[in-house]
Formats: structure tokens, sequence, C-alpha cells
């Protein structure tokens, strides 16, 4: 014969087996029925410190499949990296803003830019980044481009350049531009005078 404790408790914890489901199924039901906000992801422009000053950016041209030089005024602070970063930045804005030359999604962003001497820059690009890039030779040369070139022609004595994303090495931007090595800056620069228009 079962013993009268071991019968009440295994009851009692029966009940509470049943009552903790009928919870949890409300619950669900619950959550399932009111509506669901979708996720926006938002691109947040970094905060305007420093001087204004003019630069000098490289901006891709999809269609024509072209590099041109665009001049730029824009806030700068003083410090090496800190001005690395905010170039990008500006550029990758011109490029998440509507009617775009070369689109990318709206929550793409430069991370940091690192300035590591002798001559190497690290840029740490987002996810976003990547996955709203255009696949394709072409229009990944672009980006590519005109972030390395954009870089030179404004932080002096630069001569590599390598890409991150989201603070990890990738083997390509959208499966045709290799991440996995160093970009020569002057390499680039011979590419951006063939991309750029005669």
């Amino acid at each position: 014969m079962i013993p009268r404790q071991f019968f009440i408790t295994v009851t009692v914890l029966f009940v509470l087996t049943i009552a903790m489901s009928v919870y949890v199924w409300q619950l669900r039901r619950r959550e399932s029925r009111s509506p669901r906000l979708p996720e926006k992801t938002e691109h947040v422009a970094p905060p305007n410190s420093g001087s204004m000053e003019q630069v000098t950016v490289y901006v891709a041209y999809d269609t024509p499949g072209e590099l041109r030089e665009k001049s730029l005024s824009i806030a700068l602070a003083a410090g090496r990296q800190q001005r690395a970063e905010g170039l990008l930045r500006a550029l990758i804005s011109l490029y998440t803003a509507k009617d775009s030359s070369h689109p990318m999604a709206s929550g793409a962003e430069i991370r940091q830019v690192f300035l590591v001497d002798p001559g190497l820059a690290v840029i740490d690009v987002n996810s976003a980044f990547v996955e709203g890039q255009i696949s394709g030779v072409l229009p990944e040369e672009l980006t590519i481009a005109s972030l390395v070139q954009t870089l030179a022609t404004n932080i002096p004595e630069l001569t590599r350049v390598k890409i991150l994303v989201d603070g990890k090495e990738q083997e390509t931007l959208a499966g045709h531009a290799d991440l996995s090595g160093f970009y020569d800056v002057r390499q680039i620069a011979e590419v951006t005078k063939e991309l750029s228009p005669q």
C-alpha cells in the first residue's frame, strides 16, 4: 500500500504541474495575439565634434562603374584615429542616403578605425555593411577602393589597410573582394585611376 504522505505529495505536484502548464499556455497565447512591431536598425550618426574641415572622399558610382573625387565639409576631431573614423563615416553616410550612387543598407556603418604604426590602418565594419553590399566583382571593388583611397588621401603615411567585420576576419566582402589579406595603398591608387572618369 502507498503511504498517505507520498500520495498527497504526488497529487500536489501533479496539480502544480497542470497549473503551470495552463499559465504558460495563456502567456504564449497572449503574446501571439499582441501585435509585434518590426525591429528597425537605425544608423546613428557620430556626434559632431571638432572643427569643420574640407576633405576629399572617393565616391563609388555603380552605373558607370566609376570612382569620383568629392569635396566635403565635415567636422573632424584632432586625433588621427578619430579623424579616420569621421572620414569613413561621412563617406558611408553618402552610401546609406536615399538615391545613393552606391547604395548600402541603412544599418551599414564603420565601427572603428585603428591606425597602427607604421602605416597600417584596420577598418572594422559591422555585419550590416557586408549583408547590404551588392555582390559582384565591380561593386565590391568600388567599395574597397572608395574606403582605402579616401583614407589614404586624408591620412598621410598609410601603406596598408585591413578590413574586419564585427572585429573578425572574413574571407570576402560579398563573395568576390578578398578580405583575408591586406590592401596595398599604392595598388589601390592605381585601381582608383583606372576607375576614375576619363
